[in-house]
């Protein structure tokens, strides 16, 4: 066996774009040109380009669903800076920081949720939903991974539980997460529910955390 010792070999410089604001300024300028953004306003289309950018997926554009006063509910909460509820820490950590003044909540690994959940027989992601109910009203809900947290959720709230301010609910997976999803669509017509979600098995932390991070932003006057 022998090996190639040739140290004359280079590599040529890369061209690549360095610059952030202009990454970000052209990513956007593909997303417009891709997608159809016809019927939402201005502001519905930032967050949903914003999920569009997040996954790099134009064809999520046709599983977004956004409730009639659901942005403009959302830029009204980071305005008021919100309590934010996480299903889990992967969320709080997609969320950009610099924007937010409230800090994000989530249970997950509370002390006594792991017990709760054993007693109940439930996951743990639907035993945290205790810890929320005096935080509920006015909040923001971000759940992006579990489905069994959004059907608990919608539970609380369907027998008397207060109502947040927005609900982003973009679980991801293949058991419950379609259905977890239809569900907060269906509550959100029927009980007037603001919130935003994507259809079908597609979700997870990421997304959620960029529509929420998409109302931050927008909340700063921040558009692309």
């Amino acid at each position: 066996m022998t090996f190639d010792n040739r140290t004359d070999v280079t590599t040529p410089p890369y061209e690549y774009e360095k610059d952030p604001h202009a990454i970000e300024v052209e990513s956007f300028r593909q997303i417009r040109a891709l997608c159809n953004l016809e019927g939402l306003t201005e502001e519905e289309a930032q967050v949903a380009m914003r999920l569009v950018h997040t996954c790099g997926d134009p064809s999520i554009m046709d599983d977004i669903f956004l409730s009639k006063k659901a942005v403009q509910s959302g830029i009204q909460a980071a305005a008021n800076d919100a309590t934010l509820l996480c299903d889990v820490e992967m969320v709080k950590h997609g969320l950009t920081r610099r924007f937010q003044n409230s800090e994000a909540l989530c249970f997950l690994n509370h002390p006594e949720v792991p017990e709760l959940a054993k007693q109940r027989g439930e996951t743990r992601s639907m035993a945290a939903l205790e810890m929320w109910k005096p935080q509920l009203k006015d909040s923001v809900v971000l759940i992006g991974n579990a489905p069994t947290a959004l059907f608990r959720l919608l539970e609380m709230i369907n027998q008397g539980g207060e109502k947040p301010a927005l609900i982003i609910g973009i679980p991801v997976g293949f058991v419950g997460a379609a259905e977890s999803k239809e569900a907060l669509i269906e509550a959100a017509e029927a009980h007037d529910l603001n919130a935003i979600s994507v259809r079908g098995r597609r979700g997870g932390s990421a997304l959620t955390a960029s529509a929420w991070n998409a109302c931050l932003r927008l909340s700063r006057g921040i558009r692309f």
